[in-house]
């Protein structure tokens, strides 16, 4: 296969997935297939830890722009990041132990009654309740961030949306406080993954750079549509995402 061909046809899927990454998360879901069939031979760990490289810059980047014009609520998201990084670490550390495909029911039941609870909960997300923010805000968001964090290094598929739907339904955030929240500690999973890959595996650097670049346009669009047309827009999207998490871990589960 032609190797222009190749990282074209990544850096196109690296562009669909920071936009719909920057929005919801769910980006994994079309970056890390692409990856996995262009490079059919290569070792799984190799390509999980390039897919983290070239999600962060436009993670980060979603963050930003998140944050220019959605107040970051700080005293919860810097708590919950830590121990994202923390619970990432350890996940990626126990791919060695356990096989990752166990969860694959588990999952599927989880994100099957998050989409129905959202979608018969019209008023999830539409607005803040949030109260202030104090001990007992800080030890959810560690929980979360310690818990979820375990996830994405251990396994992955669906983190933004579960962040998203943890910081709605515990902490009374609306979907767009909930998204910039979700970003904070979707950057720190990141970093923490790339820190164990990259001192474990050979990563593809220079795919990895490529696919940033495209990541981070798609980061940009994503971003600014979201705050163009606010939480119901990102409503929507979330459901949509969900669903086709569905509809993939289904299909792995019971078809493959």
């Amino acid at each position: 296969m032609d190797i222009d061909f190749v990282f074209f046809a990544l850096a196109l899927a690296a562009f669909f997935a920071g936009f719909v990454d920057s929005i919801v998360g769910g980006g994994g879901l079309i970056q890390l297939p692409a990856l996995f069939t262009a490079f059919p031979s290569t070792m799984p760990a190799t390509l999980f830890g390039t897919n983290k490289l070239a999600s962060i810059i436009g993670t980060t980047s979603a963050a930003i722009q998140y944050g220019r014009r959605v107040t970051i609520p700080w005293r919860v998201a810097g708590p919950g990041a830590l121990a994202a990084l923390v619970g990432a670490w350890y996940g990626a550390k126990a791919v060695a132990y356990l096989d990752p495909v166990i969860l694959r029911p588990l999952i599927l039941a989880l994100l099957v009654l998050v989409a129905v609870y959202t979608f018969m909960r019209k008023e999830l997300g539409a607005v803040s309740n949030e109260p202030e923010h104090g001990k007992r805000s800080v030890a959810i968001a560690v929980a979360i961030g310690g818990g979820i964090g375990f996830y994405d290094g251990f396994f992955g598929p669906g983190t933004g949306s579960f962040l998203i739907f943890l910081f709605i339904r515990l902490l009374g955030m609306d979907f767009l406080r909930a998204s910039v929240s979700a970003k904070i500690l979707n950057v720190a999973t990141n970093l923490a993954a790339i820190a164990y890959f990259a001192g474990n595996v050979e990563l593809m650097w220079m795919l990895a750079a490529v696919m940033a670049a495209s990541n981070l346009a798609g980061a940009l669009l994503g971003s600014r549509m979201a705050l163009k047309h606010g939480t119901g827009f990102v409503r929507k999207m979330f459901l949509g995402v969900v669903l086709v998490l569905i509809a993939r871990l289904s299909y792995d589960t019971f078809l493959r």
